[in-house]
């Protein structure tokens, strides 16, 4: 009995030493990094989190110019386009054969939308200057610019339910996109020179 309780030290020593060995020692943490004393561990997430990268290119200078370029060159090629009339490079809300047809209608007739604001402003200031002067022929010229807005209107609307009758025998109803009335009732309003896409029929050149 006394012999066993002799050996015993010797035979737990080396698990101890053995024990020693598997903790970490100081500077050194358990995932082999070189964490010192009172250092938390770092996790794996952290370390993961550390080592991502963002995905962005090296040059980022270099990178932005060539957008500014490739964004610059797109823009000429839409303004070549709009006094062309170039489909492929057309904004987006032009495009199509069924826009094409409603700018050349619209264009190829007169309407009296495209004088409005210049009668509108030539009738005004007529209306101010002799207000001045005679009451009675302020009045005359407000009323003809009350006319002119009402024989427009009639003039818009005969207008649309032409080309509306001509849409559908041409391409059908199904392939007229919505917004096309707004379409051709804003190019009426616009001055022949201003309009974007620019005309490419003249006066009386409907489209068949």
């Amino acid at each position: 009995m006394f012999g066993r309780s002799k050996a015993n030290p010797s035979v737990t020593a080396p698990s101890s030493r053995k024990g020693a060995q598997l903790t970490p020692g100081a500077g050194v943490s358990a995932d082999g990094s070189g964490a010192g004393k009172g250092h938390p561990t770092p996790k794996r997430k952290q370390a993961e989190a550390a080592n991502k990268r963002p995905l962005v290119p090296d040059d980022r200078k270099g990178a932005a110019k060539a957008a500014r370029v490739a964004a610059r060159a797109q823009r000429d090629k839409e303004f070549a386009a709009l006094q062309t009339g170039d489909e492929r490079y057309l904004p987006v809300k032009d495009r199509g054969p069924v826009r094409r047809y409603i700018r050349d209608h619209i264009d190829a007739r007169h309407n009296l939308g495209e004088y409005f604001l210049p009668v509108a402003m030539v009738l005004l200031v007529l209306q101010l200057t002799l207000a001045q002067v005679n009451a009675t022929l302020a009045i005359l010229a407000l009323l003809l610019l009350y006319v002119f807005v009402l024989a427009m209107m009639v003039d818009v609307l005969f207008m649309w339910r032409s080309l509306k009758k001509k849409l559908v025998a041409k391409f059908g109803a199904a392939a007229i996109p919505r917004g096309t009335t707004m379409y051709a009732v804003l190019r009426v309003f616009q001055l022949r020179r201003s309009r974007l896409p620019k005309a490419q029929v003249k006066h009386g050149e409907y489209p068949a």
